[in-house]
């Protein structure tokens, strides 16, 4: 079926320097589209699933003019899928209640085969029992995170834990303490990580590292242990610190980057990994996190430290018409994109969308890492950085805080430092600026502000600033 819309809108992103384009891929006719998940397939088809339970396929979603896209719906009445990829002519769906393989036996189009690989955990029927699915793992994993019923309580198996589905089915219970996940994907090394949401034990919103048998810090669904033949995990102490009772359990996960609460969006979800080869920019490595209050896509530079992953948050793609739930990139560097708002309002103002974004080649100038030293934090840049700018202490500031761990929803910002750069040092290429910095909190966030740094060219940063979680400090 051919869509009837004559013309798609297209915009250059408001926060990306001109440097990235937004294109919004027509959909079907009459259709509610509120998609919350993307399949890449074959021949450059790209597979959609939506929240009230249909796949569609299309075709043209690549190509240069989107007014000849092409839609077939493949599939209905699922039950609110939230993670779906192909491999070996099937398309693997993550439901709410299920692990789905939906083939199409004689190539006619249209699914006929339906196969539920794993049906281990439960639902009572709640509207928040998501269940987020990952593409499969090195060793053909699906990882599915589990929101808590109502995101509050555990009232029925596995609700507030991470699980492993293997190929054969089995289902694996890996990490107790999820509260309310908005998406599940892997870092380029093969770990795993998820963003949970602010709510009861968590401060604000994060991306967390799913290491197997840690505890990602919300208590609610300990109560599976059993069920899970492992030992019962920690109960913190109400109204602690992370990096408190980090001491007490060793088991306990902090967040590997945290999302200030309002600043850094409200509703993390997607997480995927550019590993574009620079056909998307100059980011090929790092996180991409999609937002849904805000309609943004944020980016993420991680790093280990002390065996721990944490790194820093920016500010990347804004201007989506729609609250983004699921992302996918593309080989070719296309960034795919669904919106809803059904159940959370959203800065974009259409009720559904689906969308692409592509690099046009030019580099945008920005902080492109920010890492930890024993003496303060290293930044690199997209370009080189003009040496007077970049070596005058004058140009930063920070500051720094953390959040209540607690039962009570959220936290208000708590703790306050203030960090003193001393010094600054540009490197001989002018790519990296070394800060040396007085009194960094280990388990804090430190907000770094450079309003005064310029390109060699006179260009400002497009973004100036930086959330980088220090939950340890390099020996």
């Amino acid at each position: 079926m051919k869509s009837a819309a004559s013309l798609f809108a297209a915009s250059i992103l408001a926060s990306s320097a001109a440097d990235y384009l937004r294109e919004e891929i027509p959909l079907p006719p009459g259709e509610v589209m509120e998609i919350g998940s993307i399949a890449l397939m074959p021949e450059d088809r790209v597979a959609v699933a939506t929240r009230r339970g249909d796949i569609w396929i299309v075709e043209g979603a690549h190509g240069q003019d989107l007014n000849q896209v092409r839609w077939k719906k493949f599939a209905r009445n699922l039950h609110e899928p939230l993670g779906m990829f192909w491999q070996e002519g099937s398309l693997w769906v993550t439901q709410r209640p299920e692990v789905t393989r939906i083939t199409d036996t004689d190539a006619d189009g249209l699914a006929d085969r339906f196969e539920t690989i794993c049906a281990e955990w439960q639902i009572k029927g709640d509207y928040h029992e998501y269940a987020f699915g990952s593409t499969p793992d090195k060793e053909g994993n699906i990882w599915v995170v589990l929101c808590l019923t109502g995101s509050f309580t555990s009232e029925c198996p596995w609700r507030g834990w991470c699980v492993r589905v293997t190929p054969k089915g089995e289902m694996i219970p890996t990490c107790p303490g999820i509260r309310s996940p908005g998406g599940i994907g892997f870092n380029p090394q093969g770990d795993c990580f998820y963003t949970d949401n602010q709510g009861v034990w968590n401060g604000s919103s994060s991306l967390k590292w799913l290491k197997p048998g840690s505890f990602q810090g919300n208590p609610t669904g300990n109560r599976w242990h059993e069920l899970a033949k492992l030992p019962k995990p920690p109960e913190p102490a109400d109204k602690s610190r992370m990096v408190t009772e980090r001491e007490r359990f060793p088991d306990l996960m902090p967040p590997a980057v945290i999302f200030p609460h309002g600043k850094v969006g409200q509703s993390p979800t997607a997480v995927i990994a550019d590993e574009s080869d620079g056909r998307f920019g100059p980011f090929t490595g790092q996180m991409l996190v999609g937002e849904q209050t805000h309609s943004q896509v944020q980016r993420v530079c991680l790093e280990k430290v002390n065996g721990l992953y944490q790194g820093a948050v920016f500010h990347f793609l804004d201007g989506f018409q729609a609250g983004i739930v699921p992302m996918r990139l593309a080989a070719d560097g296309t960034l795919f994109i669904g919106g809803t708002n059904r159940g959370w309002a959203s800065r974009g103002s259409k009720p559904f969308t689906f969308e692409r974004v592509r690099w046009n080649g030019t580099t945008p100038f920005e902080i492109h890492t920010m890492s930890a030293t024993k003496a303060g934090f290293d930044l690199t840049f997209t370009a080189p950085v003009d040496p007077a700018s970049a070596a005058n202490p004058a140009s930063y500031s920070m500051d720094a805080w953390t959040y209540i761990y607690q039962s009570e929803y959220g936290s208000p910002e708590v703790d306050q430092a203030k960090p003193v750069i001393r010094k600054a040092t540009v490197s001989g290429d002018g790519r990296r600026v070394s800060l040396e910095i007085d009194g960094r909190v280990r388990g804090h966030v430190h907000h770094l502000a450079a309003p005064g740094i310029k390109s060699t060219t006179g260009t400002a940063l497009v973004h100036a600033e930086a959330w980088y979680t220090l939950n340890e400090i390099p020996r």
